[in-house]
């Protein structure tokens, strides 16, 4: 069945509060963030500020995906200089998986950061985290193993790297 292509654009103040739970629910449905992370996820104002937050939109309007794009800043703990950009948080409905949405976004950040100047796309994502690797494959990004970090104990995140040039 075909979906029809989600929108994607910015997100404003007034989307912050279904920004928080759709990024909960998607990271709590399969369990892959720990309770005491769960607050950070549904930190959106705090995070708009250190990041460009965007929205994917389903026909009618709704939100039904988001991503942190970090193009500067401190927000991006993997950005290791000036020419990289991150995103983060990349979260979809449960019940919308399978549309589209997930590339629909990484797109936007990839293109996002082109037109910005960066040269290389870096982000982390949990070990358990299987769909989103299948979808960063596809895009072609590699594993930077020499980049892995432990933000808390019990979590180890993955970097993956794309080129843009």
């Amino acid at each position: 069945m075909a979906f029809p292509a989600p929108v994607v654009g910015p997100a404003g103040p007034a989307d912050h509060a279904r920004i928080a739970e759709l990024t909960v629910a998607a990271y709590a449905a399969e369990e892959l963030a720990p309770a005491e992370y769960l607050p950070q996820l549904a930190d959106v104002a705090g995070r708009a500020d250190r990041a460009e937050l965007l929205v994917a939109r389903d026909h009618d309007g709704r939100i039904v995906g988001s991503v942190a794009l970090v193009l500067s800043g401190d927000f991006g703990e993997v950005v290791e200089s000036p020419d990289e950009a991150a995103f983060r948080m990349l979260a979809v409905d449960p019940g919308a998986r399978g549309q589209g949405i997930g590339a629909a976004l990484v797109r936007a950040c990839l293109d996002r950061a082109r037109a910005a100047g960066r040269r290389r796309m870096v982000l982390s994502t949990g070990e358990r985290m299987a769909a989103a690797h299948r979808l960063y494959a596809q895009f072609g990004f590699t594993r930077l193993p020499e980049r892995d970090w432990t933000p808390v104990p019990g979590v180890d995140l993955r970097v993956y790297s794309l080129d843009l040039a």
